[in-house]
């Protein structure tokens, strides 16, 4: 059947599918039909949850800082996070991405810092990544809602979406977004399939590991702290008065960052 110049082409559900089939196959084949790149495109098609996927109320993390310094230099944590999420390594500090990474106790907690602090508390390192605010002004000056809250309370990041305007950088006031200044994808040693890649002029941050909670799994940075038998980094939901987060924020004192703000954060630290 012949097409007029002006009559619209149109295409069934099936039909796209198929095309988009042939595509990714040839793609695959050219990249040499590796496993990793057949599995993450089986992954990719698949739009049925997972059973196993873990759901909460309102996700919230608990950082032991007395447990995480008992290991000098554990990077653990952080290491586990940006492999597994692709993210890329500069030498140039002015590039640098983060999602995890560890800062001094001044620094983290600047207004719980004064002359009379023990000396052991103020040496300590502190993990700090994204908090996942209750009011999270990030979602507020973003212009095209590249990023937003899921009901669950991860605040997640839309890299497609974004323009590179970087207001939620300058809203952020834990300094937890990263902009790439130049394209990632040459400075990633060692490609994960399984999570896409960004482009230059784009936002990233932690999402609570969003992707593996789906699986069933939790974020990388609890597990990779797990096995290093640490155990500092607890992970649940807050929502239910019967998870771990919620029995520890109920017997133990823990500080927040910048609380006075209003954001609410809901990463919490114990000291």
């Amino acid at each position: 059947m012949t097409r007029k110049p002006d009559e619209p082409v149109t295409l069934d559900a099936n039909a796209s599918r198929r095309c988009f089939l042939k595509t990714a196959g040839a793609w695959t084949i050219g990249l040499g039909a590796t496993a990793p790149a057949m599995s993450a495109l089986a992954e990719a098609l698949t739009t049925k949850p997972y059973a196993e996927a873990k759901t909460g109320k309102r996700w919230a993390m608990v950082i032991d800082t007395r447990a995480c310094n008992e290991k000098a230099n554990c990077d653990a944590c952080s290491r586990a996070c940006h492999v597994s999420h692709n993210v890329p390594h500069f030498d140039d500090p002015h590039h640098e991405i983060k999602w995890i990474w560890p800062e001094t106790w001044k620094h983290t907690f600047e207004a719980e810092t004064h002359e009379n602090i023990p000396a052991t508390v103020a040496a300590r390192r502190v993990v700090v990544l994204c908090n996942h605010c209750e009011n999270p002004p990030c979602v507020r000056v973003c212009p095209t809602q590249a990023t937003w809250k899921r009901e669950d309370g991860i605040v997640m990041m839309d890299m497609h979406r974004c323009i590179g305007c970087r207001f939620c950088v300058v809203g952020c006031p834990y300094g937890s977004r990263s902009f790439n200044w130049k394209d990632p994808r040459p400075n990633i040693a060692n490609l994960e399939w399984s999570y896409p890649t960004r482009s230059k002029g784009v936002v990233e941050k932690c999402t609570f590991c969003e992707e593996r909670l789906a699986k069933g799994l939790m974020p990388a940075c609890v597990e990779a702290c797990d096995r290093e038998g640490n155990k500092a980094m607890i992970f649940g939901d807050l929502g239910d008065p019967n998870s771990k987060v919620a029995e520890i924020l109920r017997q133990s004192y823990t500080i927040r960052r910048k609380a006075s703000l209003g954001t609410a954060p809901h990463v919490f630290y114990l000291v």
